[in-house]
């Protein structure tokens, strides 16, 4: 006996557990909105083409923001308009990923203008779908570059006007006098045959991507029924008799036959001697031979915490610097407040011996706080069995979780001894190098040497405070194993 099972793709996510809320398997997108049902068809293509595994999706800011709620894939989170950049990026670090750049109205068309035709006109081998509801759907129903003449939004109350906003923005004729782009079309999520059509159109641009055949814009018309204050039925008529004789539907470009599969590699190096011929650096592998006998132990995810003026951006910094001269994969992340000084600040910083996926460290190996804000704050997101490190001449009194290594540093308290407060952040280090080995201290003093080159006086300041760091980690753990031989020879 025969049966028909019908099941979601498995590209996109069974059951939606990166969002919020209690409801898992709805998705947060509004009754007729177009996006679920442009997903359901890139999921589709994704599934059929096998390339789920290799795909990445830049989505930036608008009502696909939360994309990687739902998408079964690599997933990139790009600034406002920047889609095509990242893209970009992606594709050329990794040739042989497949990336989709998902971009509304507002977003690809207005902050976004630049970057889209840019890349179009370079001929990025990279597929964009762009959905245009002629409206800012996420912010509060705004007019976007796409807004229809005469359609009233929350920033054109009367209409809009030729005189006062100009005529709506047409990306798919504008992009079309390019030469470059490959494939460019116009479609529709109203009815089953229009759908059918976008899901055609949808395959045609990622196929041209997998051949390697340039730059693919597929433009989807889709409703938006709460900016439009229509039902969902409503909003697909409203579509067909108000979009489509603004913004036709149909091929505005299709070179594919002309251009031959895999033309377009945008001068990717792919590899590591090629990249060295690239810079004019010498071929020389030492590098990639240190990063092999680098072990998990002489890795960290760590989290620098502290005001802004005690010098916690510069220790990121120096320790990323430390971890690149070893020939590790190295990244930091700054974050401070507006003020620059007194307000808050902390940095993040990956030293690997594998590519870092991203700058952002959740989960921390190692946190080091100085100052006791800093420490309540971030202790929290230290891994069960991770080291904190703060500063004891200014955190007292705090509660510590127990299934963390806590080390009390008097980082500013040695600094006052040597001569200068302001060296507190280098004890610190040097505290912290003492402790783990992860990095040789002689590579340290030479990043702090470097950028201290021309103060001679701060360059002594600090050679001092990162041996203090040293000598009161060695005293400690020397003071803890006599204790630990007192207590054997004791039992």
């Amino acid at each position: 006996m025969e049966a028909t099972t019908l099941h979601r793709s498995a590209s996109i996510y069974e059951v939606f557990k990166r969002k919020p809320g209690a409801d898992k398997t709805a998705t947060h997108y509004c009754p007729g909105c177009g996006h679920g049902v442009l997903h359901k068809l890139i999921a589709e293509a994704m599934d059929d083409f096998a390339i789920r595994d290799r795909t990445v999706f830049v989505s930036p800011v608008g009502c696909a923001v939360f994309a990687y709620y739902y998408m079964n894939c690599g997933n990139v989170q790009a600034a406002h308009g920047r889609a095509p950049a990242v893209a970009t990026g992606v594709r050329r670090v990794l040739p042989n990923s497949i990336v989709l750049s998902y971009q509304g109205d507002g977003d690809l068309a207005a902050i976004g203008g630049n970057e889209i035709l840019h890349a179009a006109n370079r001929g990025e081998n990279i597929t964009v779908i762009f959905v245009n509801n002629a409206i800012y759907g996420m912010t509060g129903g705004q007019m976007a570059p796409t807004t229809l003449l005469g359609m009233k939004t929350s920033t054109t109350p009367y209409g809009r006007a030729t005189g006062n906003e100009g005529y709506p923005l047409r990306v798919c004729e504008l992009l079309s006098t390019l030469e470059a782009p490959v494939y460019i079309e116009r479609v529709a999520l109203t009815d089953a045959k229009h759908v059918m059509s976008t899901r055609r159109a949808v395959r045609k641009a990622i196929q041209n991507q997998i051949e390697g055949r340039g730059f693919s814009l597929v433009e989807v018309l889709s409703s938006c029924p709460t900016g439009w204050n229509l039902s969902a039925t409503d909003s697909k008529k409203w579509i067909e008799e108000n979009m489509f004789p603004v913004f036709p539907l149909g091929v505005y470009r299709d070179k594919r036959d002309s251009v031959p599969a895999s033309a377009h590699t945008n001068g990717v190096a792919k590899d590591f001697h090629a990249i060295c011929r690239l810079l004019d650096l010498p071929e020389e592998d030492g590098a990639h031979e240190t990063v092999e006998e680098i072990t998990s132990e002489q890795e960290a995810r760590i989290k620098i915490a502290g005001f802004g003026g005690q010098g916690i951006l510069f220790m990121g910094l120096a320790l990323a610097e430390a971890g690149m001269r070893t020939g590790r994969q190295v990244s930091w992340l700054p974050s401070y407040g507006p003020e620059m000084r007194g307000g808050t600040a902390n940095c993040h910083v990956n030293i690997s011996s594998l590519p870092i996926g991203s700058p952002l460290v959740s989960e921390t190996d190692v946190l080091i706080a100085m100052n006791r804000p800093a420490l309540e704050k971030f202790q929290r997101e230290v891994k069960s069995g991770g080291l904190v490190l703060f500063d004891s001449s200014l955190v007292t009194d705090t509660v510590l979780r127990q299934e963390i290594e806590a080390v009390p540093v008097p980082a500013t308290k040695l600094a006052d001894e040597i001569g200068n407060t302001k060296v507190a952040n280098v004890v610190m280090l040097g505290a912290y190098l003492g402790l783990t080995k992860i990095l040789p201290e002689e590579i340290m003093r030479g990043v702090l040497q470097d950028k201290a080159k021309s103060r001679r006086d701060i360059a002594e300041f600090n050679a001092r405070a990162l041996q203090a760091g040293f000598d009161f980690v060695r005293k400690q753990t020397a003071s803890h194993m006599a204790e630990s031989q007192e207590s054997v020879f004791a039992n």
